[in-house]
């Protein structure tokens, strides 16, 4: 199947300690390699990503993080009570086009996608205003930590020790004992339910933002994508017995019967509720609203797709959307851009046949 026209834009594990904490640092990487500043280290978004490169691996012309995806396109359609909520023109002017990326966590291009704890969803949306919203969500309900600061202690417990080649347990059992999300992390970890498409998984954005209604009220809000398809858990047995390309043939072929839905849910904080802290979850009784849906109907590889050379910095807003003050959210787009910049200079540079699907496995 086709992917839509890009476009056009200036290119700018389960229960086991040991898997808990690569699950925490895969996620981590996807929202905190973006962090410019990581306590006493103060690394650059530049001295980070790489950091992260020289842990993961070479793989030049990837995303540093969710390197394994496919493009995906469609339409979004608001509603109402989305037109009641912000003035931003995606709201009201019926079908907006989209262009999105479906993956998988880690910075493997290569992993087995059935074996991924994080799937994602990155999308942009473009109103007929010109304006640009682009949204970068995660099958997992908060984030594991705190702040950049306590991301940097769970990445120095994973250094593995010179005596084993592997981390020492006890240090990120330390970083366990010290900071509540980050065990309730390892619990959702190993107890939620593996949907075995990415069409029946829930997609979170975890931050805060604000929305502005036409008469000026600001509103702060948390927005999940929420599949009209039944959720299937997979368990580890078919998990393991799954093809590498699991996730990616299954929507195919779900593709072939027709657009796959998600409806865009927001969620009302109360007072008190965290407003700057992604690793606090707003309780579920909170009231939510209908802000419109989601419809993909196309997919290609990414390698020549149109998603490929898409930054999707999830603080590209449009006008009636506003940021709040997460300092997590404030620290990613630095990163982005650096690790966007970085494969479009490897692809520039003929340095990555693999990811433009010149040569070597797609």
């Amino acid at each position: 199947m086709s992917t839509p026209p890009a476009t056009p834009r200036k290119r700018l594990p389960l229960v086991p300690l040991a898997a808990i904490a690569a699950v925490v640092a895969g996620a981590g990487i996807g929202f905190l390699y973006a962090a410019g500043r990581l306590g006493d280290a103060a690394p650059t978004a530049r001295t980070l990503i790489g950091a992260i490169e020289a842990a993961g691996g070479p793989h030049p012309g990837y995303r540093r993080a969710h390197s394994r995806g496919v493009c995906v396109g469609g339409w979004f359609e608001g509603t109402a009570e989305g037109t009641a909520l912000s003035s931003a023109r995606v709201f009201a002017q019926g079908r907006v086009p989209v262009l999105g990326r479906l993956s998988i966590g880690g910075g493997d291009p290569h992993g087995a996608e059935a074996g991924a704890r994080v799937r994602s969803l990155a999308l942009q949306l473009r109103s007929d205003d010109g304006a640009d919203w682009r949204l970068a969500m995660n099958s997992f309900p908060f984030f594991a930590l705190p702040s950049a600061e306590a991301f940097l202690e769970q990445t120095r417990a994973q250094i593995p020790a010179p005596a084993t080649g592997k981390p020492d347990p006890t240090r990120m059992a330390a970083v366990l004992a010290k900071y509540p999300s980050a065990r309730a992390f390892r619990d959702w970890a190993a107890s939620a339910p593996w949907p075995d498409s990415w069409a029946n998984t829930t997609y979170n954005g975890i931050h805060t933002f604000f929305f502005v209604a036409p008469d000026g009220r600001r509103q702060p809000l948390r927005w999940s994508l929420r599949p009209r398809a039944p959720l299937v858990a997979m368990d580890a047995a078919a998990r393991a017995a799954a093809t590498p390309d699991y996730l990616a043939a299954d929507f195919a072929r779900r593709l072939a019967a027709g657009p796959i839905a998600w409806d865009l849910v927001a969620t009302l904080p109360a007072p008190g509720d965290a407003l700057d802290d992604p690793s606090q979850p707003w309780p579920a009784s909170r009231p939510t609203r209908t802000l419109g849906t989601l419809w993909l109907d196309t997919m290609a590889p990414q390698a020549q797709g149109a998603c490929r050379d898409v930054n999707f910095d999830p603080t590209v807003l449009p006008p009636g959307i506003e940021r709040s003050g997460d300092p997590i959210l404030a620290a990613r787009s630095a990163v982005y851009a650096q690790s966007f910049n970085r494969r479009e200079r490897e692809i520039a540079r003929g340095q990555a046949p693999e990811a433009t699907g010149q040569g070597g496995p797609r």
